[in-house]
């Protein structure tokens, strides 16, 4: 393996198809256990991808709920054309519907926006990452141009149902590397 994003995303996507929603949800739990023990339960926005049961992601449900039981303010992406994502403040009076791409994200209405530089924690998605906290994304560069938008010191946290590769070969200037990552064995710090 070349090691490059291409052939990592073809591979982690395929070991995802092939873990039972047991598997997910059981890494899923442990991972969010671990988030506890990452220094940012002083801060106030809390930026979370919701899960895509389509695409076999890390169950999600599970950081929310401790996020609420913490009266955390979570605030969730919806794609609003082919580059960019808006970032909506979720109550309980938010309508969830998914998009084209099996993500379920707010409806267009009654929302609040929050903006990129008011967030202090995002909870990042990824196929997989390495141990530099580089990350192999979907390859459409949403979570690059949003992550790049954010304050410098807002801490990014990939959520991997794997563990990670030694290196990404292919990693480029608009790539945003991570500060922390999380799989159901271990806490990475890139700081």
């Amino acid at each position: 393996m070349k090691n490059n994003k291409s052939e990592l995303r073809n591979t982690y996507s395929l070991k995802r198809k092939n873990l039972s929603i047991y598997q997910i949800n059981q890494r899923s739990i442990l991972i969010s256990k671990k988030l506890l023990d990452i220094p940012i339960w002083d801060k106030e926005f809390y930026h979370i991808f919701l899960t895509s049961k389509k695409n076999n992601e890390i169950e999600t449900k599970f950081i929310l709920s401790m996020l609420a039981k913490k009266n955390k303010k979570v605030v969730v992406p919806r794609l609003v054309d082919l580059d960019n994502l808006e970032h909506i403040l979720l109550t309980r009076q938010t309508s969830l519907k998914e998009n084209s791409y099996g993500i379920p994200e707010p409806q267009k209405y009654n929302n609040k926006i929050i903006f990129p530089q008011e967030l202090d924690v995002i909870i990042v998605p990824l196929y997989v990452f390495d141990l530099n906290g580089n990350r192999v994304g979907y390859g459409k560069g949403y979570y690059d141009r949003f992550l790049k938008s954010c304050r410098d010191d807002a801490i990014k946290i990939g959520v991997s149902l794997f563990e990670p590769v030694k290196f990404i070969s292919d990693i480029s200037i608009t790539d945003v590397a991570l500060n922390y990552a999380i799989t159901s064995n271990g806490i990475f710090n890139f700081q």
